[in-house]
């Protein structure tokens, strides 16, 4: 059989395979057709003549199954008919390619003799690769090409816009263009061609979108739709008909369009935002923000920003309500109507429309920190997930907000103080307990932590000299709360004063022993004895001229003390204590308990008849009680519920033209009555500004000796550290200075100066770091002994011996447990070695503090 009988046969056999007639056909025949044409060096006319019939065949099919579904110009823009177009236009094309791809599988069978032959030795395609590219060139091509790709683009459109499409049509067709690759990188048709064009379209689409929602939607509903319909819907197309890696930047198509660019927007909308959910307690939604807006980089800074804003709006809200109800202290700084009295409906209770807050605004203001703190907890932990920067921005918030009211330290002092006292109704130990520990929460927040100290110390003293703690145990918890967030030496005072009223029972049962072999003074005292360091002494001012009666009886108990306790001094402080008295008026006897003050107003009415009364000029001539006090218990006697005394003329306020007589007239159904003077209030604008003034003084010594000492600490960081930034260590000198108020980085930045000129530490070149510096120096050695340590000042003279002298050694001869050689321990164990009894150091004159 010659070449072309051969050539003939088997081509009109492949076009009956191109006609799906390959049934009719031997396989075994075909086969040696294309083997004896390899065979006798035909396979050139072979190969070459069977891509010619393929390239027809698939021209035909394209002309027949493909141009004829193209969607006509004039066609309806119904989205259910541009469905159905569009489908029947992407069968077409998967038909022409299964039928296709099914002839060449027939012929690569047929032609496998030349594919192992053929094909090697001229560096030619495989006939089933060389079918790939036949397709490639004559399907894949304008204009079935352009509208394949519009086709795939409409029905995504279509399903963006709600209804439903045949995605396994769209799956089939991506499919194909998956396989077709155009280069030897193997780049297929779908990255070249539609995934581009796709990702065009959803730009454009989602732009626009983005637009609408802002203009129809509220910030909750557009988060849904972001998330839902969106979103999800995206990664479900992406799933289901695209290609995976289509995901990645179309997801970020998204988040540009509808999130990065919308996020200051969405989360400030008007009466739809952060806010107004955060009100309406929709943790759902603000989960929602929260997770997309973790997906784009600017998210969580959008985010944080904007919580801390709403935190910071809110409590400035709260502060400025403590404000405004607070105005009227500012205006009338002398006002004294502050009297705490016993709840009742008499008028005597009320206050004047200017006078200073009462003890609700200070429980009030701190009561509403804590709701909003529990509410930013909840919305931290249930929409949140406990995101930690958030947690920053919340916390931060806070503590701007709180330490913009300069009364937060007080307030929160106060509420303490309510919680701590006896008689709470309605609040169990654990409930209380439960209360400050969240207070501790807000106290972590202020920064003038050494003004609450002395706040709370002087509510402490009088619940403890009053009698009104809830509790002992409740009280060391306090301080135990106080201990852990500021350290042992925040609360050794308030300790001390715990000691202090153990110590003063004792004595007191001593006394009373001692009572019984004496006679005893016709008044029955109980005496508290507080170290001087370690209560607040403000009161000490607060004097007054004792009756006899109480003279006596002060007498005895000092001739007592002094017997067991030599080289001690006491000094009453009437202004703290309170008596209970037996008072006979016209109707029955009353048991009173009255502060001490008030105590010796009342003894100088005791000989006076009905109609006899004092000025109030007579009553501070013989008392010396300062005015301020003076009116405060004339007021709580005569112008609250229980009037004990007349007021001439009647009225709330004490003016130095009245005049008092006794009340024998009074009456009252109640046996025991306590007249409440010495109670937590809050400061008048005078009084605060005396308040402010000692802690700025006691701030200032405490400066000073940091300052003094920080030569120390600043020489601990950098021998530990060697070289360090300079931020860095303004920071960690800022972090060990600052258990009680922040210092002043300028404080700091002069020490480092002082310590760079004294060659302890050295600039390096950069301007911006330090190195340690390690010098040795050798001094003489001298000792001082047989000195007085009963006084501290003597410190200084050694301290000034040892610097005159040049010496780094010295040795204390005498009391180890004095004072004193416990202070030259403490400045010494700073940055000195201490051995036994000697302290080696080889630090120059300068680093020593001049002064105890």
């Amino acid at each position: 059989m010659t070449l072309d009988e051969t050539w003939t046969r088997l081509s009109a056999n492949i076009r009956e395979i191109h006609n799906q007639n390959a049934s009719n056909l031997s396989f075994e025949e075909n086969y040696r057709y294309a083997y004896n044409m390899v065979l006798y060096k035909n396979g050139g006319i072979l190969y070459k003549g069977v891509c010619q019939l393929v390239a027809e065949n698939i021209d035909r099919l394209a002309q027949n199954e493909i141009v004829p579904t193209f969607p006509s110009p004039s066609s309806s823009r119904d989205p259910v008919q541009q469905s159905q177009e569009g489908e029947s236009l992407l069968k077409a094309f998967r038909r022409v390619w299964d039928d296709h791809t099914g002839n060449m599988s027939k012929l690569r069978d047929i032609l496998k003799y030349m594919d192992r032959v053929y094909t090697k030795a001229n560096d030619v395609p495989e006939i089933w690769d060389a079918g790939l590219d036949l397709f490639l060139k004559h399907i894949i091509r304008p204009p079935v090409q352009d509208h394949v790709t519009s086709a795939v683009l409409s029905l995504i459109q279509i399903e963006r816009n709600g209804y439903v499409i045949s995605r396994s049509v769209v799956k089939e067709c991506v499919d194909v263009l998956l396989q077709l690759s155009v280069d030897h990188d193997a780049k297929t048709v779908y990255k070249r061609d539609l995934e581009p064009a796709v990702l065009t379209a959803s730009e454009t689409f989602y732009s626009a979108e983005g637009k609408r929602l802002l203009e129809t939607c509220d910030a909750p509903e557009y988060l849904r739709r972001v998330c839902r319909a969106r979103l999800d819907s995206e990664e479900a197309r992406t799933y289901h008909y695209l290609f995976s890696q289509t995901g990645g930047p179309l997801r970020k198509i998204l988040e540009r369009h509808l999130l990065t660019h919308n996020l200051s927007t969405v989360i400030g909308m008007p009466n739809s935002g952060l806010d107004v959910m955060v009100d309406l307690d929709k943790f759902d939604d603000l989960n929602r923000l929260y997770r997309l807006f973790l997906m784009v980089p600017s998210g969580m800074p959008t985010l944080r920003r904007s919580f801390k804003d709403s935190i910071l709006r809110r409590g400035r809200e709260i502060n400025l309500a403590s404000t405004s109800n607070d105005i009227g202290q500012d205006m009338d700084d002398g006002d004294l109507n502050d009297v705490e009295n016993m709840k009742g409906k008499d008028k005597g209770q009320g206050r004047t429309a200017t006078g200073p807050p009462t003890l609700t605004l200070a429980l009030k203001w701190v009561q509403t920190v804590l709701d909003l703190k529990d509410k930013f907890d909840c919305v931290w932990v249930r929409a949140f997930d406990k995101d930690r920067e958030v947690e920053s921005s919340l916390n931060e918030a806070f503590e701007d907000f709180i330490n913009l009211n300069e009364k937060a330290p007080e307030y929160i002092s106060l509420f303490i103080d309510e919680n701590l006292k006896k008689g709470l109704k309605g609040k169990t130990d654990i409930e209380v307990d439960a209360v400050l520990d969240k207070t501790i929460t807000v106290f972590r927040y202020i920064t003038e932590k050494d003004a609450f100290e002395r706040y709370y110390k002087n509510h402490l003293a009088k619940r403890l000299l009053l009698g009104r703690s809830v509790s002992d145990d409740a009280e060391r918890g306090m301080l135990a709360k106080l201990k852990v967030e500021c350290g042992y030496q925040f609360t050794q005072k308030l300790e001390g004063m715990f000691h202090d009223m153990k110590i003063s029972a004792d004595t007191m049962q001593a006394y009373r022993k001692y009572l019984e072999g004496v006679s005893a003074p016709e008044v029955d005292i109980s005496v508290t004895v507080m170290t001087s360091t370690f209560w607040p002494m403000s009161h000490s001012s607060a004097s007054c001229i004792f009756p006899e009666v109480l003279i006596r009886a002060c007498k005895s108990f000092e001739h007592f003390y002094f017997s067991r306790h030599s080289g001690r001094r006491l000094a009453w402080q009437p202004s703290l204590g309170n008596a209970d008295v037996r008072i006979q008026f016209k109707a029955r006897k009353h048991d009173i308990n009255v502060s001490t003050f008030a105590l010796v107003i009342l003894l100088l009415f005791e000989n006076l008849t009905d109609d006899e009364f004092l000025t109030y000029e007579e009553l501070k001539t013989a008392t010396s009680i300062p005015d301020t006090e003076l009116q405060r218990h004339l007021q709580s006697l005569a112008c609250a519920k229980f009037k004990i005394l007349k007021k001439h003329p009647p009225g709330r306020d004490v003016h130095p033209s009245d005049s008092f007589s006794f009340n024998n007239d009074f009456t009252c159904p109640m046996q025991k009555i306590k007249i409440n003077t010495v109670s937590a209030k809050v400061e008048t604008a005078k009084e605060r500004r005396e308040t402010r003034d000692r802690i700025e003084e006691e701030r200032h010594h405490q400066i000073e000796a940091r300052l003094a000492i920080s030569f120390a600490c600043i020489v601990r960081i950098m021998k530990d550290r060697k070289h360090l930034a300079h931020n860095d260590l303004v920071n960690e000198v800022t972090r060990q200075l600052a258990s009680r108020f922040q210092p002043n980085p300028q404080n700091i930045k002069k020490r480092i100066e002082g310590l760079i000129d004294r060659e302890y530490i050295e600039r390096c070149e950069d301007r911006k770091s330090y190195n340690y510096l390690v010098c040795v120096c050798k001094f003489s050695c001298f000792t001082i002994s047989s000195l007085p340590f009963r006084h501290e000042e003597w410190i200084y003279h050694i301290i000034q011996a040892i610097i005159s002298n040049g010496s780094r050694r010295f040795h204390v001869q005498g009391k180890r447990s004095s004072p004193a050689a416990r202070s030259i321990a403490f400045y010494y164990s700073e940055n000195h070695r201490i051995q036994k009894n000697r302290v080696s150091s080889s630090r120059p004159p300068e680093l020593w503090p001049h002064q105890a």
